[in-house]
């Protein structure tokens, strides 16, 4: 086992709950490349309304889940993540993602007096200012085929942190703790989980049957079946309760990789089943992480209040995606508040 620790240089000042400052949007441009990277990660246009305002630590980004290639976790270094500050996705082609952003720690800085009100009046940057216009140059391109095709964090994940983070690397657990992300109780959780689904992954492609523990499924035990999925359309609209309905149902609507229609259902949707929440928003395109292009979905899928991935069972990735539903997973509680 290895216990070196996941966080390095300036990021190790950094505790959930800190307050910062955004660097002025001219003390930022100074630290890009040619590319408008650091550390291959990009600052993006929709990140500058923050700058010179002082926010919370949600998390410290210390580690990203490989949702493109699912190589499992990746050290990232030198990155937090502020409390509720999600992309809009305005120069990103009106991506509906609202993916987390990531704050590199040369883009923040500490706030010693601990205080938001002390903060100076920020100038709003409009969309005609230089560092606005380059960095949507850097954001948005034209593919051979015409279409267009678009540069974020989400796309630059991998290069952005290219080091696969081990299992066993046990620094990661400490930092998980240290930097309070998490408590010992979930670091130990994930830890095991994470020990279990890697035995169970041996034993379905390695072990007799009679030696697999649930046929080999992974942490959730989850399980489709052959054939075409099912659709189901209630039209839900924002502000509607709903109940997410209980795992079996689910899994009748799944195929053998988990998916309803290309859409995956996993472990950590799971643990919401039974639990009601409102409606957010419907979600019709998100831009592919893999190929930068726009993905128009032909059937919307569904959004709820304060739902996300809580990591529980993923090593407490701090990435907190945005869970995404389809309709038939959820039932109506009540209508819409007026």
């Amino acid at each position: 086992m290895q216990a070196s620790s996941t966080i390095s240089g300036k990021s190790a000042q950094y505790r959930v709950g800190q307050w910062v400052e955004v660097l002025s949007a001219d003390e930022i441009m100074a630290t890009l490349d040619d590319k408008g990277d650091v550390d291959a990660l990009p600052f993006m246009p929709e990140m500058l309304q923050y700058c010179g305002r002082r926010l919370r630590v949600g998390k410290v980004a210390n580690k990203v889940c490989d949702t493109m290639t699912r190589s499992g976790m990746r050290r990232m270094d030198n990155a937090v993540h502020l409390l509720g500050v999600r992309c809009d996705g305005s120069v990103h082609g009106g991506c509906q993602a609202s993916c987390l952003i990531y704050w590199k720690t040369d883009w923040i800085k500490p706030v010693e007096d601990g205080s938001a009100d002390s903060a100076l009046p920020v100038e709003p940057i409009e969309s005609d200012h230089k560092v606005f216009v380059q960095l949507t140059e850097r954001a948005q391109a034209i593919a051979p085929d015409g279409s267009d095709i678009y540069r974020c964090q989400a796309t630059e994940i991998l290069r952005a942190a290219p080091e696969v983070l081990p299992l066993l690397d046990l620094g990661q657990y400490v930092d998980d703790v240290r930097t309070g992300n998490v408590g010992i109780l979930a670091v130990s959780r994930a830890f095991l989980v994470g020990f279990f689904n890697r035995y169970q992954q041996y034993s379905a492609r390695a072990l007799p049957k009679w030696l697999r523990i649930r046929g080999g499924l992974t942490w959730g035990f989850l399980r489709g079946s052959a054939g075409p999925t099912p659709t189901g359309r209630t039209d839900l609209q924002p502000g509607e309760l709903v109940r997410v309905k209980s795992k079996e149902e689910i899994m009748k609507t799944l195929n053998a990789d988990l998916l309803n229609r290309g859409l995956g259902f996993d472990a950590e949707m799971a643990r919401f089943c039974g639990q009601t929440a409102r409606v957010l928003r419907r979600i019709d395109t998100i831009v592919d992480e893999n190929t930068g292009k726009m993905l128009r979905m032909k059937s919307p899928c569904i959004v709820l209040e304060g739902v996300v991935c809580e990591g529980a069972f993923s090593a407490n990735c701090p990435r907190a995606i945005t869970a995404y539903w389809r309709e038939i997973w959820l039932e109506r509680v009540e209508p819409a508040r007026a």
